[in-house]
């Protein structure tokens, strides 16, 4: 398993990365424990969660995903193998996860109580890598039309980093990054390390696939002239890219079975793309899901590719994706498609 550095310290991740998001809703605690078990045999050392997993975010099942990664490190005297990335909640408009808040916001008084939180659940007195899981600020992945736009009690980044700043001084954080942000938002972060003092990220955890290429447009170059890499989560589209939702298929237990709240890549013009992907990697002998993994295997701003299983099966499918090198012919032909259907998915 290949190894990269992450962001500019001297810390190394494999180039996959295990996505914990169905432990504790689709996978029960030993499938969780299995689960981990394979990757950290396979090479695999870097793990990440958040907070709010299980998806869908309910009360009733708000930090499962913590807990089995936690009983696990407990049940087999790994937390030293494993770099561990977990997120705090930005802006939304629930206040379960907190003791007494409306809503959940970024600011040191719900920084502090969300990391004392994810550390029990852990069972772990340190986090590698604490990410901010959205801005406070309105954002277009999330349906929101006019990103960009203040709100009047947004909590400034100055005060979220700060926060940050103050758990890696503590020893309860190693490192920092970000998720789902912006070219503007990872820059402010960036100058504010350099200006204040901060911590400087290490990582931006965003949205990227074969259906959603905009991290291309403008964070690329950042990723890449800063050394804040991506770490790029739904690689496979939430599973479109596997082929399995194909002509309207909806199997049994799949996650818009269960759930259906894929929308995000059921746009205009989403079908057509899957459809050419999918048929590219059959027509040259290719797992589609290995293909679209291995594509970004070529992408030097990635770090690492985060990607989640709900059974083992699928955990070594995308394992195999990782000794793939895809032939120029393919990558070319991955390139037309998207000029001829570019970005159906945000």
């Amino acid at each position: 398993m290949k190894m990269n550095r992450l962001g500019r310290t001297d810390v190394r991740v494999s180039e996959a990365c295990l996505g914990t998001m169905t432990f504790g809703q689709q996978n029960t605690e030993a499938e969780g424990h299995a689960q981990m078990d394979r990757a950290l045999a396979a090479g695999i050392n870097f793990f990440d969660t958040a907070e709010m997993y299980p998806i869908p975010p309910m009360a009733t099942t708000q930090g499962r995903t913590e807990a089995i990664i936690g009983s696990w490190f407990r049940a087999r005297g790994t937390r030293d193998k494993v770099v561990l990335a977990t997120k705090v909640l930005g802006r939304a408009a629930i206040g379960w996860p907190r003791d007494s808040a409306p809503m959940t916001k970024p600011d040191r008084a719900q920084i502090f109580e969300a990391v004392e939180k994810s550390l029990r659940r852990l069972q772990t007195d340190y986090i590698d890598l604490y990410q901010v899981h959205f801005p406070d600020r309105p954002m277009r992945p999330f349906g929101v039309p006019a990103a960009g736009r203040a709100e009047p009690d947004e909590v400034p980044i100055e005060e979220t980093l700060g926060a940050l700043g103050e758990l890696v001084t503590a020893g309860k954080v190693r490192m920092v990054g970000v998720s789902n942000e912006s070219p503007w938002g990872v820059m402010r972060y960036l100058h504010l390390a350099e200006t204040a003092g901060l911590p400087r990220i290490v990582s931006i955890q965003n949205a990227y696939s074969l259906l959603a290429r905009s991290f291309e447009s403008g964070l690329a170059e950042v990723a890449l002239r800063e050394d804040v890499g991506l770490l790029a989560y739904s690689p496979l589209a939430q599973g479109y890219l596997t082929g399995k939702y194909e002509n309207g298929a909806l199997p049994e237990g799949s996650r818009k079975a269960l759930f259906d709240r894929l929308q995000r890549y059921e746009g205009p013009g989403a079908d057509t793309a899957i459809s050419a992907y999918v048929a590219l990697a059959r027509e040259h002998g290719l797992d589609p899901a290995q293909m679209a993994l291995a594509w970004m295997r070529h992408k030097p701003f990635v770090t690492s590719i985060i990607f989640g299983a709900t059974t083992l099966d699928q955990l070594e499918t995308a394992k195999g994706a990782f000794s793939l090198e895809l032939p120029e012919e393919v990558l070319k032909a991955i390139d037309a498609i998207h000029r001829r259907q570019p970005n159906p998915a945000l």
